[in-house]
């Protein structure tokens, strides 16, 4: 049966409109981003979810703070789905770390860490979720990067072609985690 996993990203930031790279800076919500988030929660409310794991950066526990308020789905926080941490570039201009983005694969930023990192902490928490919710609707908030892994490690793409790719925002993606997937 598998675990259906669907992915959203965080809503929008002061710091996504100001062309910030956030990274592991916390980031806040802008009043563009607070609606996003309340409309996540209508999206997904009556999704069938059977519980949102969501990073721990405050941008993203935003996000599902305000989408699921009142709700009963459990939102369980996560330090593994945060994004990739670039060291000395957290708070960098975008076009500074994307121009990175490709030689960061399996070197980490100056004072961060690599891609590869981060896939190596998303395949930890897909063992996890395998295990623990097979048969089960799963909705994970996080960042680009965690996209990323998932496109790498249940779709099979290169991390290389992920990383040169405009990022193109969406109302979630789809992903299906066999049960029992160790990736090994």
């Amino acid at each position: 049966m598998g675990v259906e996993l669907i992915y959203e990203t965080h809503s929008l930031t002061t710091d996504n409109e100001a062309g910030i790279a956030t990274g592991w800076l916390p980031g806040q919500l802008s009043q563009a981003g607070r609606e996003q988030a309340r409309q996540l929660g209508q999206r997904r409310r009556g999704d069938n979810i059977s519980v949102v794991y969501v990073s721990d950066l405050a941008r993203a526990t935003q996000t599902a703070q305000i989408a699921f308020a009142g709700s009963p789905i459990p939102v369980r926080v996560d330090q593994r789905l945060r994004e990739c941490d670039y060291g000395t570039l957290n708070g960098a201009p975008v076009e500074q770390v994307t121009a990175q983005k490709p030689d960061r694969i399996d070197e980490p930023f100056p004072g961060g860490q690599s891609y590869r990192q981060v896939v190596d902490q998303t395949r930890d928490l897909l063992r996890e979720l395998a295990a623990a919710h097979d048969g089960h609707r799963v909705l994970l908030i996080a960042h680009s990067a965690n996209r990323y892994a998932l496109d790498h490690l249940l779709h099979g793409q290169h991390l290389r072609d992920l990383l040169t790719a405009p990022f193109d925002w969406q109302t979630g993606w789809h992903y299906h985690l066999p049960t029992n997937w160790t990736d090994t």
